[in-house]
């Protein structure tokens, strides 16, 4: 990794923080209207404890539940990209299901398995982010070329060989690009269930403490903490495509 790529990314936070903070003091609006990167600092000492304790709670359910999404979209990516049928039949039913408000799908999940806050959070960081790994698994593999597929089998390959050879390096560039994508979607699901939940627990959870007692500083530091992890589990994205799938990068001008 370059220089440039780590300051430049760094150079553009800190222009947002500082604009923010302008913001804010321009206007004169007070930190239950509008905190600024200032007042944070504050809530971050006082409760940091509470933070590393609550934010690793949050990753590993997004990790866990992004995991299944992996496992659960590539196998249903494969089914759709092989078979035509199965396409036509499962595509209605995942924009379907896709299209429902995953904020109205959380208080039916925590109340058909109360008390397993846990699996409840790992489920809907799952059912929020499996459909865009699904999809691009299933274009992927649908618009292999044929003439790929047809030589190999005048060779004599089977279609595990086919698959292993052809489809799966042709899939990961669209793979990491929908697994980019999930991550945020994760994030949003987990924290969904946490604040949601009678029993959450978590930064989502950490939120609506600070919304009970009006701590506004500490939804603000809450909800940057959620950005910082979705950042770093992002530049995790990154690494891993760039050790599979650095041959399809195009250098930039």
């Amino acid at each position: 990794m370059t220089l440039r790529k780590v300051t430049v990314p760094l150079i553009a936070i800190l222009v947002f923080l500082l604009l923010w903070e302008a913001l804010v003091w321009l206007n004169d609006w007070p930190n239950y209207k509008m905190a600024s990167p200032s007042d944070l600092l504050p809530a971050y000492t006082r409760y940091w404890e509470l933070f590393l304790t609550m934010g690793w709670q949050t990753l590993w359910r997004t990790i866990l539940g992004l995991i299944l999404a992996v496992i659960v979209g590539t196998a249903i990516g494969m089914v759709m990209g092989f078979s035509r049928t199965m396409r036509d039949a499962l595509y209605p039913l995942l924009v379907g299901f896709n299209a429902i408000p995953k904020a109205t799908v959380v208080p039916i999940v925590a109340l058909i398995f109360v008390g397993a806050h846990d699996f409840n959070t790992v489920l809907i960081a799952f059912m929020i982010s499996f459909f865009p790994i699904a999809v691009s698994i299933s274009i992927g593999l649908s618009t292999l070329e044929p003439e790929y597929r047809d030589i190999l089998r005048a060779l004599g390959a089977s279609k595990a060989t086919i698959f292993w050879k052809i489809a799966l390096p042709k899939t990961l560039p669209e793979f990491f690009g929908a697994l980019k994508v999930a991550v945020t979607l994760a994030f949003i699901g987990t924290n969904l269930m946490e604040i949601v939940s009678p029993h959450g627990r978590g930064l989502g959870a950490l939120f609506d403490s600070g919304k009970t007692n009006s701590d506004y500083p500490l939804m603000f530091a809450v909800l940057i903490a959620l950005a910082v992890l979705g950042i770093l589990l992002y530049y995790v994205v990154v690494a891993l495509e760039r050790i599979f799938a650095g041959w399809a990068e195009r250098s930039a001008t």
